[in-house]
């Protein structure tokens, strides 16, 4: 969708893996997974299609598999899915290994025990150890099951909420399978995008520069 000189672009690379901490995903991997589910949605090529699996936890497991199998490199995807992927190898490596993701796990639990205020909160570690999964889980099976279309696809594709507040924009799925190269998730005017304002913020920054001129303003 858009482009960033190395400086921003290695800074968001390592934004990404503070913030995703034990649940790290390496960029490349994920894009090279990403385009697949594009060029393939809700076939059984798809890397993540509910329509595959009996529930959410199957799905995420093959979804895994796929991940894995791109980080280590073991399969060899055309160049329209490899193309254009940042790539970090010092962070890349380092988040997927073992003492990394405990590492993360451990503080994430010292943060608890130092500001949880009541023993309900500590319930809510499992998430913060796979966030990324969880996010994952949510945008490919509800966004590919329940909800609306504004176009015919030829897929599952779903626009599960009018204003996506839940994943921020990533819950539009029926659009940004329509319209997969917009910075632009909404379609219709009733529809609100809230990550939409902050990607335009960044372009008038200077941060990022659009690869599509097209940005479904027309909308």
């Amino acid at each position: 969708m858009f482009y960033m000189n190395k400086f921003w672009e290695r800074t968001f690379h390592l934004l990404g893996y503070l913030f995703q901490g034990s649940s790290y995903l390496s960029p490349r991997a994920y894009g090279i997974m990403h385009r697949m589910h594009h060029a393939y949605s809700d076939t059984e090529k798809d890397p993540h299609s509910p329509h595959f699996h009996n529930n959410v936890f199957n799905m995420m497991w093959q979804t895994r598999k796929v991940y894995n199998d791109l980080v280590d490199r073991k399969i060899v995807t055309e160049e329209r899915f490899s193309k254009d992927l940042p790539e970090w190898p010092l962070i890349d490596n380092f988040g997927e290994t073992l003492i990394s993701r405990v590492g993360w796990g451990i503080l994430y639990i010292a943060f608890y025990i130092a500001f949880a205020t009541k023993w309900w909160m500590f319930l809510l570690l499992p998430i913060h150890f796979l966030m990324s999964p969880v996010h994952g889980a949510i945008v490919n099976w509800f966004g590919h099951k329940l909800g609306y279309a504004n176009f015919d696809n030829n897929d599952q594709s779903k626009n599960s909420l009018v204003f996506d507040f839940i994943m921020l924009g990533e819950l539009f799925q029926n659009n940004h399978h329509k319209h997969a190269k917009s910075v632009k998730f909404s379609a219709k005017w009733y529809e609100m995008d809230p990550t939409y304002p902050v990607i335009k913020l960044l372009s008038w920054l200077g941060i990022i520069r659009f690869k599509n001129s097209v940005t479904k303003e027309e909308f």
